[in-house]
């Protein structure tokens, strides 16, 4: 895909009305050892990070499929880096588009995925993290929800972290994603204050994580296999079915002593 062109549309929605569709998207890396999660190596190892990833990014567009039965909904794949489509295309249902990137860097690319898919017809734009796996399917629907009210405006899913899980928009605004701190606590603030320069509405989703360092991994793992989550995230967190399996298999093997999980096996939550 050219920088100028925005992307194809769906190919099974022949006749269906676009506008009336918000579009969700992940923003996906190419889930490879050494490559993404760097940040939980240790106490995983780069396979087992990479594992974690891959079924995380599944995860998220099955979340996707299931605010779909409730809201007008179609889920994408913002993937990176370019070549990695074969991956996504055997890693995610065919329901689920890809879209290819365009430019490098997170603010680009959240850009890029926010033009393209308004490009192609979409009332409104929801981009999320591949971070957060357990997010409940509710806050997606109340995000889609939210956007189809009449004006502009932002929607923000904060994480504990400073950043957001979720941004949703009705228009590409640049000035929303040029000159943030990306990666810093400072990202969801910014992200407030130049709402706001706009003119624009922000509403704002109840805080959830991302697993991106140790103490998220442990909260994780507390809330898939121990059916227990930190007062601080409300909410029926999504199940994450592939997550929890693959946690569940690192649990009964010697990663067990790793995730720091070795002494609670026996209330593993199956």
């Amino acid at each position: 895909m050219r920088e100028s062109e925005p992307a194809a549309s769906a190919g099974d929605l022949s006749g269906v009305e676009l506008g009336e569709f918000c579009a969700f998207a992940v923003m996906a890396k190419a889930p490879r050892a050494g490559e993404v999660k760097t940040r939980l190596v240790p106490p995983l190892f780069p396979e087992e990070a990479a594992a974690l990833s891959a079924a995380s990014i599944q995860d998220v567009v099955e979340n996707f499929l299931a605010a779909g039965r409730r809201v007008k909904v179609r889920g994408y794949v913002a993937y990176s880096p370019a070549g990695s489509e074969a991956l996504f295309r055997e890693l995610v249902p065919p329901q689920i588009e890809l879209l290819p990137p365009r430019r490098i860097g997170l603010g680009h690319s959240l850009l890029d995925s926010t033009h393209d898919l308004l490009a192609a017809g979409y009332g409104a734009v929801c981009l999320v993290n591949a971070d957060s796996p357990t997010l409940p399917t509710a806050f997606l629907v109340e995000a889609a929800d939210t956007l189809r009210l009449p004006g502009d405006r932002v929607v923000l899913g904060p994480a504990s972290d400073g950043g957001y899980y979720l941004i949703g928009l009705k228009s590409a605004h640049r000035h929303l994603f040029e000159n943030i701190d990306w990666s810093t606590e400072r990202v969801t603030r910014q992200t407030v204050e130049r709402a706001a320069s706009l003119g624009l509405a922000v509403a704002t989703l109840p805080l959830w994580y991302d697993v991106d360092d140790a103490t998220s991994l442990r909260w994780l793992c507390d809330e898939v296999l121990f059916g227990r989550r930190s007062p601080l995230f409300a909410g029926d967190g999504y199940a994450a079915p592939r997550v929890a399996r693959l946690l569940r298999g690192l649990a009964a093997s010697e990663a067990a002593m790793r995730l720091g999980v070795d002494r609670h096996i026996d209330k593993v939550v199956r």
